[in-house]
């Protein structure tokens, strides 16, 4: 037994070493993105071609490793408050900002523009429609969610009913106000953190890394959206951080960086992501059965110990701190998370905490929900490019299932006997709280009835939506700025 783990640990360290060189080879190289120019097409360290979408970049984006830590750097808190930012810059940001509106007002006037389409494709969005309030209602597929998309769905497909159209339309305004300037996720962030308990992973903060580790799905997805060239869906850098953002089962951030990425594809990619979040008890089994053995899941894990109240108080505050330190473009979600926790572990305002937990969070679940199913319309659903993303985002929140399962093994490896995880918590990396968590359980005690895990399965799951806010910080900082 104990050479079968000296090997596992050589090959745990070969590949570590791989991957160093791996990184070292790149440095310089540049990556996702061309300048357009004709010396680039041929230089062999670039592309071969330009990426639709990014014709008018002139290398502004072009990412090495050097350049991308260099842009990580530069939108840290400590670089901002150190740095005078010039005229010039500010300048830019201004013209930055107007491209960007402008670009959203073209894109709404080219929909409105666009020719009607036949109505048969009507028809088949509103069977669309009601496929999913049967599945969230017989089949109890995250009802709370997926009954108002649904009906949204149905409702904005009705032929002259006219709830979609802007700017009268029910549907319209409630997706515009709230769903398309990022403004119903950040409510919902609040909510979450005042429903959430951070006391499973303050008591065993290494299971923060099987939340980190789910986010691979997330990155790995950027190389899968360059695969999809080969079928002829060209998707551009920043569309494809908004893809994969999915593989965190995380809605509200996913509707948060396609907005502010990749607003012409939120509808789809909202959808994809709740459609995952809601599947989680059919997706996730199957792949923590492949990647686990028996004796693995047989694992019994001893019980969280008690987590004072000081230090309940304390986490959102230094979570918080630290955002504004390394990761501002993260700090609007994780600062509403941080927020809503804040209130609902200080205790002295029950009323905020009460509120945020149940009256603000339904009434925003409700209309951020509605506010999805409004774009699931022809226009936007019946095309290729939609296939793409609904099969990257599957590819992507199976990558981070089997991410965390594969990394709880590997820290078996170092653990000694009597301290193994039960690799089944690691599938709970992904952000669906506490869907996820409860599977992982549920998994379990299909082997095990006395095998308990859902405590110990909080931890990475309150991680992973630590680390899907941390994921797309990362991506704003980088192709947002």
């Amino acid at each position: 037994m104990n050479s079968k783990v000296q090997y596992s640990k050589k090959i745990f360290l070969i590949m570590l070493v791989m991957l160093f060189a791996a990184g070292v080879v790149s440095f310089g190289t540049k990556a996702l993105a061309s300048d357009g120019s004709a010396a680039a097409a041929t230089n062999s360290e670039g592309l071969e071609r330009v990426i639709v979408g990014t014709e008018d970049w002139h290398g502004s984006k072009d990412i090495s490793v050097t350049q991308f830590i260099r842009n990580i750097g530069k939108s840290t808190g400590i670089y901002k408050m150190i740095h005078q930012e010039t005229a010039e810059e500010r300048a830019e940001s201004q013209r930055k900002a107007l491209e960007a509106e402008a670009k959203k007002k073209a894109g709404e006037a080219e929909l409105a523009n666009s020719p009607a389409k036949p109505g048969w494709q009507y028809v088949i969005m509103i069977a669309v429609g009601f496929l999913i309030v049967y599945l969230a209602v017989a089949k109890g597929f995250e009802p709370l969610l997926l009954i108002p998309i649904g009906f949204g769905t149905i409702l904005v497909n009705i032929p002259g009913a006219g709830m979609g159209n802007l700017p009268d339309g029910m549907l319209a305004i409630i997706y515009k106000a709230g769903v398309g300037n990022e403004f119903f996720p950040m409510l919902i962030f609040m909510g979450i953190g005042a429903m959430t308990d951070f006391g499973p992973l303050i008591a065993n903060p290494k299971t923060a890394i099987l939340g980190g580790a789910a986010q691979f799905g997330v990155f790995f997805t950027l190389f899968g959206v360059a695969i999809m060239d080969i079928f002829g869906l060209n998707y551009n850098i920043m569309q494809a951080c908004a893809i994969a953002i999915i593989g965190g089962a995380d809605g509200p951030t996913s509707i948060y960086v396609s907005g502010k990425l990749a607003p012409e594809l939120m509808a789809v990619i909202a959808v994809a992501a709740y459609s995952y979040m809601a599947l989680v008890p059919m997706i996730q089994p199957p792949i923590m059965k492949l990647l686990t053995t028996k004796k693995e899941r047989l694992i019994h894990m001893d019980q969280l110990r008690p987590v004072s109240k000081t230090e309940r108080v304390l986490f959102p505050i230094m979570l918080l701190i630290l955002t504004i330190l390394l990761l501002p473009p993260a700090a609007p979600l994780i600062g509403m998370l941080a927020f809503g926790n804040f209130v609902h572990e200080a205790g002295c305002v029950q009323r905020l905490s009460k509120t945020m937990e149940n009256e603000l969070m339904n009434i925003v679940s409700i209309l951020l929900s509605l506010g999805v199913g409004s774009q699931m319309t022809p226009e936007n659903i019946i095309r290729p490019e939609s296939a793409g993303i609904i099969l990257l985002g599957l590819v992507a929140f199976a990558v981070a299932t089997a991410g965390g399962l594969c990394m709880a093994k590997i820290m078996n490896l170092f653990l000694p006997k009597g301290k193994k995880i039960n690799p089944l918590i690691g599938s709970a990396g992904v952000s669906a709280v506490p869907m996820a968590a409860r599977v992982a359980n549920k998994v379990g005690q299909e082997f095990d009835p006395s095998n308990f895990l859902l405590m110990n399965a909080m931890g990475p799951n309150v991680s992973g939506v630590i680390g899907t806010a941390i994921a797309a910080g990362v991506f704003i900082a980088t192709y947002g700025l």
